[in-house]
């Protein structure tokens, strides 16, 4: 922790130093990335200022002095700054793993059936609804991006941008893969059926986030389908991004023209090669509790939707919460704030 400490001190140093060289600002790029590495930091260093003193006074206190008085007192203050020091430890913990600077960032919300077929879809669909509707509870805006319906009804994936206050913040546990238990309306024997979709919440990305070429992109253009007015399936609106480099794929039809469904494929795009670099980082760092599930096979499962049972487990956590239709319907606050609560309180 010491290390950790003393490496972020040197580093508020240096970047408010860099700040004050006008030729830093030639560099819009890095200059940006400055600003905002230094208000991620900026919020701790009353506390990290406050663990470089004791520290600093722990060490005059081993000095020896030649005036009696003047050792006791050194003495005295080393002391109080040894016992003050673990709870500043302990407090920069708490800041440090509760301050994300993602958290404030709008995201894209992206559903797809997994494993389970027809009941798989539909859930897929129930599963949007509700993330829809707690956004609605939140005063959130929802646009969608894209939705691919499956022949037999439900849906087979879709994405959508929620717009609004802290919602990486709240939505950042949500992804990975939900598995459904209940007995479907066309099962005729009562018998229960075991179904999966999975979620992928991606923080918005910034132009200064992630460098994209456009010699990397392909960029591909067809009609809209689904709901949109005259200009569904009669203009090539619709719009398809291929990142060459990784192989990510997006697409947008939801706005009227071609320039305004490009824009957003790119929102999307960056959003999802950004992730892609969080995680691996998180990967390395051991950070499991962010890592999201993206198979969609339902032995792969952060929570399980029992519905005979009126019950939703997560599993990440061990814990129950009942009302599943009211959870359905949006309700989601109580999972959301046990995610978020510390060990001690699970």
């Amino acid at each position: 922790m010491h290390e950790y400490i003393t490496k972020l001190h040197t580093e508020y140093q240096m970047l408010g130093e860099q700040l004050q060289n006008p030729s830093v600002f030639q560099d819009h790029k890095e200059a940006t990335r400055i600003q905002k590495r230094l208000a991620q930091i900026e919020p701790v260093m009353p506390l990290v200022r406050e663990y470089i003193d004791c520290k600093k006074i722990m060490s005059e206190a081993e000095e020896t002095y030649d005036d009696p008085e003047l050792k006791i007192l050194a003495k005295e203050e080393g002391a109080k700054a040894e016992k003050r020091l673990p709870m500043i430890e302990e407090q920069l913990k708490k800041e440090l793993l509760e301050t994300d600077p993602l958290d404030e960032r709008n995201v894209i919300l992206e559903v797809r059936a997994g494993t389970g077929g027809e009941e798989a879809a539909l859930f897929a669909s129930e599963l949007l609804r509700m993330y829809l509707r707690y956004a609605e509870t939140q005063s959130w805006k929802t646009e969608l991006l894209n939705k691919h319906d499956a022949e037999s009804g439900g849906l087979k994936e879709a994405s959508v941008r929620i717009d609004g206050d802290h919602v990486y913040g709240k939505l950042k546990y949500e992804g990975g893969v939900h598995r459904v238990q209940r007995v479907p309306a066309t099962e005729s024997k009562g018998r229960l059926h075991t179904s999966a979709a999975s979620i992928v919440i991606l923080p918005e990305a910034e132009e200064t986030d992630v460098e994209i070429r456009p010699d990397d992109l392909r960029i591909d253009t067809f009609r809209a389908s689904g709901a949109g007015g005259q200009h569904v399936n009669k203009v090539e609106s619709a719009v398809r991004i291929t990142h060459l480099p990784t192989g990510v794929v997006v697409s947008c039809q939801s706005e009227r023209s071609q320039l305004q469904n490009r824009a957003r494929a790119m929102e999307h795009l960056r959003a999802k090669i950004y992730a892609h670099a969080k995680e691996e980082e998180a990967r390395k760092k051991g950070d499991l509790r962010s890592a999201q599930v993206k198979s969609g096979d339902r032995s792969d499962k952060i929570r399980t939707y029992n519905f005979p049972q009126d019950r939703v487990t997560d599993h990440r956590i061990g814990k129950s919460f009942y009302n599943l239709p009211g959870i359905m319907e949006g309700n989601l606050e109580s999972i959301i704030h046990a995610l978020h609560a510390p060990a001690t309180e699970q």
